[in-house]
C-alpha cells in the first residue's frame, strides 16, 4: 500500500472518529464491503472492520488473512471462524460499551446474535453513516476516477469507429468490453447496456441478439472499475439517416444535458438540477423522461447524491455526480445521453470524455 493512500484512508479513519464523539459511540460496525475498502483499503470480498475511538480491527477468514495484512497496513487483522463471534471477541477487547452498526446490511438473526453474544453492549442501528464522506471525493480518489473515465471513453470511441449495421447488442457489447479490459479495466462497474431500436426505451435493457438497423438509435451506457472505483457513461448513437423527429428529440436531450451540466456547480440543490432538466426538456418530451436526473459515483456506480426531484442533497465542491437525462418512447426507441462530472465551486469538470454529438454508424 503507497504511503499516499495510507494518507488518505487516516484522514477518512479520523473523520468517522468525529461522527463517533458526536453521536456518542464507542465504535462501529462496517459491514458493507464498499465502506470497508474506503476506510481500510482491504480489497477482499469478505470482511468486517471494526472502528473505535481509540483502536480498530479488520476481522476476516483464513482466506484473506495475508491480503488483509498487505492492504491494510497499521490496522491490526485477526482471523476469525465465526464472525459473530469475532466481533464480540474485539468489541470486548477494546472495551466498547456503545457500538453503531449498519442496518441495512444486518439481518435480525445476525442483530439476535449479537446481542446474545455482547451482553452489556448497547448495539445502535445507523443510516448510512458514510454517504456524506465518501460523496466528497478526495484528490486521490478523483485521479482515479479520471482514469477508469479515460479508460471507458476511449473503449467507447474505439467501438464507434468499429460498429456496423447488422452488429448483434450482444456481439457490441463484447466488443466494448474487452476493448476496455484490453486497456486497463479491471471490470465492468454494472452491465454493460446496448439497447437498439425499440429496445432503447428501456432504460436498464438488457442486450440481446437483436441486429443494429438502419434507422436505429442504440443506446451505450457503460462503465469500468480502475483500482475499485467506477465510471459511468452514456452515448446514443444513430444507425444510418434518421427522421426529423428523432434528430429533434436528440437536440432536445443534449441541451438539457448541456445545460444541467453549465448549471451544475458547489450549493445548488441536486432537486435544482433535476427541476432545469425537466424545465429544458418541456412538456413535448418531459413527459417521456422517467428516471431522475443523476447520481454520486465512486466504489460503487450509484452512491450520494441523487439528482432527483426529490432529493434533499445539496451539491458540495468534490462531488462525483452524473448527469443523464433521457427521453424513452415506448416500442420505438430511446435517447439517453450521460456524463460524469465532479462538482467544484464554481462550476464542474468533465470526467468522461467523448463528445456528445451525435454519431451516424454508415
Amino acid at each position: 500500500m503507497s504511503q499516499s493512500l495510507s494518507h488518505f484512508l487516516h484522514a477518512r479513519r479520523k473523520a468517522v472518529r468525529e461522527k463517533l464523539c458526536r453521536n456518542r459511540l464507542d465504535g462501529i460496525v462496517f459491514s458493507t464491503m464498499s465502506h470497508v475498502r474506503y476506510l481500510t483499503g482491504f480489497t477482499g470480498s469478505a470482511g468486517i472492520f471494526l472502528l473505535g475511538a481509540d483502536g480498530d480491527r479488520l476481522l476476516v477468514d483464513g482466506r484473506y488473512t495475508t491480503q488483509a495484512a498487505a492492504e491494510a497496513a497499521g490496522i491490526p487483522v485477526i482471523q476469525v471462524q465465526n464472525q459473530n463471534q469475532g466481533i464480540a471477541e474485539a468489541v470486548q477487547a477494546l472495551k466498547l460499551k456503545s457500538v453503531g452498526f449498519e442496518a441495512v446490511s444486518v439481518s435480525v438473526e445476525t442483530y439476535n446474535d449479537l446481542r446474545k453474544k455482547m451482553k452489556g453492549v448497547t448495539l445502535v442501528p445507523l443510516g448510512d453513516e458514510l454517504a456524506g464522506l465518501r460523496a466528497v471525493k478526495d484528490r486521490r480518489e478523483k485521479a482515479v476516477m479520471k482514469k477508469a473515465a479515460a479508460i471507458a471513453s476511449a473503449a467507447i470511441a474505439a467501438l464507434a469507429r468499429e460498429m456496423r449495421p447488422g452488429w448483434t447488442e450482444q456481439e457490441t457489447a463484447l466488443q466494448l468490453e474487452w476493448i476496455a479490459r484490453r486497456a486497463g479495466a479491471e471490470q465492468v462497474s454494472f452491465e454493460t447496456i446496448v439497447a437498439s431500436g425499440p429496445h432503447g426505451a428501456l432504460p436498464h435493457a438488457k442486450p440481446t441478439k437483436r441486429r443494429l438497423r438502419h434507422g436505429d438509435f442504440v443506446v451505450i451506457d457503460f462503465g469500468v472499475k480502475y483500482r475499485g472505483y467506477c465510471s459511468d457513461e452514456t452515448c446514443t448513437f444513430a444507425i444510418g439517416e434518421l427522421t426529423a423527429v428523432q434528430k429533434n428529440a436528440y437536440r432536445a436531450v443534449l441541451r438539457a444535458h448541456d445545460d444541467a451540466i453549465a448549471f451544475v456547480r458547489a450549493g445548488r440543490t441536486a432537486a435544482d438540477v433535476d427541476a432545469l432538466v425537466r424545465s429544458t426538456l418541456g412538456d413535448k418530451y418531459g413527459r417521456y423522461f422517467v428516471h431522475g436526473t443523476g447520481h454520486g459515483v465512486g466504489l460503487e456506480v450509484h452512491e450520494a447524491p441523487r439528482l432527483a426531484p426529490n432529493s434533499r442533497d445539496v451539491l458540495t465542491a468534490g462531488m462525483v455526480v452524473t448527469v443523464e437525462p433521457g427521453v424513452y418512447y415506448p416500442g420505438r426507441w430511446g435517447i439517453r445521453i450521460e456524463d460524469t462530472v465532479f462538482v467544484k465551486e464554481n462550476g464542474c469538470e468533465l470526467l468522461t470524455g467523448m463528445n456528445k454529438k451525435l454519431i451516424v454508424i454508415e
